[in-house]
């Protein structure tokens, strides 16, 4: 009875430690450019506070991958929420004896801004790399884990910026406190998890996850595909506003609506991956899905009327979503255990890598030439998935087997970081 009821119960903890850090995630990464914008006015500074969110978060894969594989997923997990609910105690306590606005404030908000982000992604690999140990004990029902963390990231992302708004209605104190308490949830909720027993430290960088993503080319060529699938996507989302507001002549509150929709496709596009895989198999769900997201990006640059183009976007959005369970999943069987967090540190990067393209292209681009620069986009991302479904086909029994059985993708020993 207890080995039946024992991985369900891993499992639940590991989602209820997900939901809870990603709600956290969610909630601050939005609310702290409507901080900033109430407590100033200023649309630079808003812009500024989100600048200073995001670029500690793509700096700490650089160091957090190695965290992960040096000292366990479960450890630092544990103790990054433990120092993020540290930092919002005391960003609060100083902001109730600061002037509700001021240079000071504005000082605090966006320093606790960057932290906090920091901290997130930091939490974040350890969270996806306890999610993928998680997988690789289902074995062949490796997707279903995938499939269940892809959708509470996603809940997160659609209930975050709701969530907080509301709460800075109620004061930034309020705010403060509930990202605290859900902090504290997510690390309290570690205690079994992170008695990782079979963890053995190993030397760790980014070049030891870089080694490991070149003797891995499976999992190469899907995270290829998926950062050319991310240009194209990060084209449409930097453009919508533009295209909603000055193309179609709708208001702002129309750019929500889309996102709105696109959130509610994607994630029934991943509850129906899951029994998709189950079916048809890990390779043959991410073909499709790709064929399906490159499809509806195209009839984005040429939809009649803002009703297309609404129902392009879910559609595309929707692909992105069982794109995402189909990389989770190959990711969680194809990086060697001892490697996984700096390749995983790898792998996010290069996907996340053209979304800074994108918005340079959207920034340099007249506003009449969008529709031509989502068409090159859109045919680039065919191309691009193309060669890497291609490329995935002929490894695709690694695709479909789980980690355990791909003994061949293993010959090679993870090299030190000082050894390479």
């Amino acid at each position: 009875m207890l080995s039946s009821h024992a991985p369900t119960a891993g499992l639940s903890r590991t989602y209820l430690m997900r939901a809870a850090d990603a709600l956290a995630s969610a909630t601050v990464t939005y609310a702290i450019p409507l901080l900033v914008l109430v407590t100033t006015g200023s649309t630079a500074l808003t812009g500024l506070a989100f600048l200073l969110e995001w670029a500690p978060r793509l700096a700490a894969f650089a160091f957090a991958g190695s965290l992960v594989d040096r000292w366990g997923a479960g450890r630092v997990f544990r103790m990054s929420n433990l120092v993020r609910t540290a930092v919002v105690v005391l960003a609060c306590a100083v902001l109730l004896v600061l002037p509700s606005a001021g240079t000071m404030t504005t000082c605090v908000v966006l320093i606790f801004g960057a932290v906090s982000g920091l901290l997130a992604e930091v939490s974040f690999v350890a969270v996806e790399t306890l999610g993928a140990e998680a997988s690789r004990r289902l074995g062949n029902a490796a997707h279903r884990v995938q499939a269940a963390q892809t959708g509470i990231d996603q809940g997160a992302m659609l209930v975050g910026p709701l969530l907080g708004g509301l709460l800075l209605l109620a004061s930034p104190s309020v705010l403060l406190a509930v990202v605290a308490l859900l902090a504290l949830t997510a690390a309290a909720t570690t205690s079994g998890d992170a008695r990782t027993t079979d963890h053995r430290p190993v030397p760790s960088s980014l070049l030891t996850g870089w080694a490991t993503l070149r003797r891995t080319p499976a999992l190469a060529w899907l995270v290829g595909g998926l950062a050319a699938s991310n240009l194209a996507t990060g084209v449409l989302q930097a453009a919508a506003p533009i295209t909603v507001i000055h193309h179609f002549h709708y208001s702002t509150a129309a750019v929500g609506s889309v996102w709105s929709a696109a959130a509610v496709a994607s994630l029934i596009a991943v509850w129906a991956t899951r029994r998709a895989i189950d079916r048809f198999g890990t390779w043959s769900v991410g073909a499709a899905a790709a064929a399906v997201s490159t499809a509806a990006c195209l009839a984005t640059a040429l939809a009649p009327s803002f009703t297309a183009y609404t129902m392009a976007v879910a559609v595309v959005m929707a692909g992105e979503g069982a794109m995402t369970v189909v990389l989770r999943t190959l990711r969680s069987r194809l990086i060697p255990v001892q490697a996984f967090g700096s390749t995983l540190a790898v792998t996010i990067i290069l996907v996340l890598l053209p979304l800074p393209l994108a918005g340079a292209l959207i920034a340099i681009i007249p506003t009449a030439e969008i529709p031509r620069l989502l068409l090159g986009c859109a045919a680039l991302q065919g191309l691009a998935l193309s060669a890497c479904f291609a490329g995935l086909r002929r490894h695709r029994t690694a695709c479909e087997l789980p980690h355990a059985e791909v003994p061949a993708l293993h010959k090679e020993p993870v090299q030190p970081a000082d050894a390479l």
